[in-house]
């Protein structure tokens, strides 16, 4: 099954036929398309249908069994200084003394990849100066009020939005994240959805972000990527997350079911497969 996102921008990712996985059960089996640059990917499926694997793929973490990837035309390798990678959410013991601003300055220091944004332009070496560089980044994301508190008091989206300047305040051309929506309230949920959004469309950046819940992020994403059976499907999600389309995908009769409040609910012949709620 192809990617084949439609946009006038150069091609951030190209699969040629990949595959991942166990060689009788892979995760993905010969893959062939490409991601745009400059579109917000939700990558989405059901718990254990590969999205972790493709996403170490994309890292350059883990080995292919077949095929390639390339990244912005070259061949997929680990600790791509193009990529910008933003793990599962930290848990911050509560008496970390450690600011939120001195956390993103780790990001300016090398210890994170970034994403840099035109408009940040002038943060690359011999402009501003490293402080001013956290300073308006704290700004970008919203997270000026907490830049000099400890990180462990902040909230969980407060805490996120730090996490993601220190990605922002360096160097990288894709932003990966893995569940940044995770334990995260409604509201903040929305919050940083619309931030990301912001960073992907204002910027040019490409944003591949992993999702078990597609409802916070429906109204923010361009397109969806969904892997389930070794297979992966993407569009639009009124392309993708449709009966006829996931059915296609499983082998089996899906439906997709549509709330009055405007969420998703994908269930399956046997088992749901529902976007209301994380499946650790």
């Amino acid at each position: 099954m192809n990617i084949a996102v439609t946009s006038l921008n150069p091609i951030a990712v190209s699969f040629q036929d990949l595959t991942l996985g166990y060689e009788r059960h892979p995760a993905v089996h010969h893959l062939t398309g490409e991601i745009r640059k400059g579109d917000l990917l939700a990558l989405v499926g059901p718990n254990g249908a590969g999205k972790s694997t493709l996403l170490k793929a994309i890292l350059g973490v883990l080995p292919l069994s077949q095929g390639s990837i390339a990244v912005f035309g070259k061949r997929v390798r680990r600790g791509n200084d193009a990529v910008g990678y933003l793990p599962q959410r930290r848990n911050f013991d509560a008496d970390l003394r450690v600011r939120a601003i001195d956390l993103v300055q780790l990001g300016l220091d090398g210890a994170q990849w970034g994403v840099p944004l035109p408009l940040l332009g002038r943060f690359l070496p011999g402009h501003a100066s490293r402080a001013r560089r956290v300073e308006e980044v704290l700004e970008m994301v919203g997270a000026t009020a907490s830049a000099r508190r400890p990180i462990g008091e902040l909230s969980g989206g407060e805490q996120q939005r730090v996490l993601i300047a220190q990605a922002l305040v360096s160097g990288a051309r894709m932003l990966v994240l893995d569940e940044p929506l995770d334990s995260l309230d409604l509201s903040n949920q929305q919050a940083i959805s619309g931030l990301v959004q912001r960073i992907c469309h204002d910027g040019g950046v490409t944003v591949l972000l992993v999702a078990h819940d597609i409802n916070p992020i429906l109204p923010y994403v361009d397109q969806v990527v969904y892997v389930a059976g070794g297979q992966v499907v993407a569009g639009a999600p009124s392309e993708v997350i449709r009966s006829e389309t996931l059915s296609r995908l499983y082998g089996t009769p899906v439906e997709v079911l549509h709330t009055t409040d405007g969420r998703v609910i994908v269930v399956g012949q046997n088992e749901p497969v529902s976007y209301h709620g994380h499946d650790h």
